[in-house]
């Protein structure tokens, strides 16, 4: 077992290193989690999957991935460019067109008017299967979570391709990525729980905000 406990930790270092910095994807999750906790818990999940994948990939083929991605790397970062440029002006227009409601007093179920959960945030959305599905997809076009994976295991060399030291590299890399996701998560649940309506509005439109930017920052990437 002491020789699996290097390659996990190191996978783990790996998971929180390319999950921690705070980009397109952590805003969008803890608005998520101001939205509906169940639903940014799955998109969490979706997240942790594809940093999985790619690890469990490139611990695999780290040369080839690396070979085959930096050519398209500028496309792919254009259609994630597209995507989350997409992603913001939509949120911005929702948020923009939401008015914030002023809170009405709770009134106890009857057996004739069962209560039924509200929403949390402007728009109802998606069930938790469709916001892994489309976190997952969010995530996957992003080449440099791919050649990060690759970089790293190719320096590790032959280390990684046996069996038990990969498996172990990449179920560190899926459980550090998962429990920095739901720490997000709980982080936005507990902002969304204690902030005023008008004081979320204005969260979501800084974060849609953030999102444009971000995206505008992978399409022209900075020296």
């Amino acid at each position: 077992m002491s020789e699996l406990l290097a390659p996990a930790l190191s996978g783990a270092a790996a998971g929180l290193g390319v999950a921690m910095p705070m980009g397109a994807m952590s805003v969008l999750l803890l608005q998520e989690a101001i939205r509906q906790r169940r639903a940014a818990v799955a998109a969490a999940a979706g997240v942790a999957a594809v940093d999985l994948g790619y690890a469990a990939l490139a611990t695999a083929l780290g040369p080839w991935v690396a070979a085959h991605v930096t050519p398209v790397e500028a496309w792919i970062r254009l259609a994630a460019a597209a995507i989350l440029l997409t992603i913001a002006a939509r949120g911005l227009w929702t948020a923009r067109t939401t008015s914030p409601t002023p809170p009405t007093p709770a009134v106890p179920p009857t057996p004739a008017t069962p209560a039924t959960p509200a929403n949390t945030g402007p728009g109802a959305g998606p069930g938790p299967g469709r916001v892994f599905v489309r976190y997952v997809g969010l995530t996957a076009v992003n080449p440099t979570t791919a050649l990060y994976f690759a970089a790293l295991t190719t320096a590790q060399g032959a280390t990684l391709r046996a069996g038990p030291a990969g498996a172990a590299f990449v179920t560190g890399v899926a459980l550090a990525s998962l429990l920095w996701q739901q720490a997000l998560v709980a982080l936005g649940a507990l902002a969304g729980s204690r902030i005023s309506p008008a004081t979320r509005t204005w969260t979501f439109r800084l974060g849609y905000g953030l999102v444009a930017a971000y995206a505008l920052k992978i399409t022209f990437p900075l020296p």
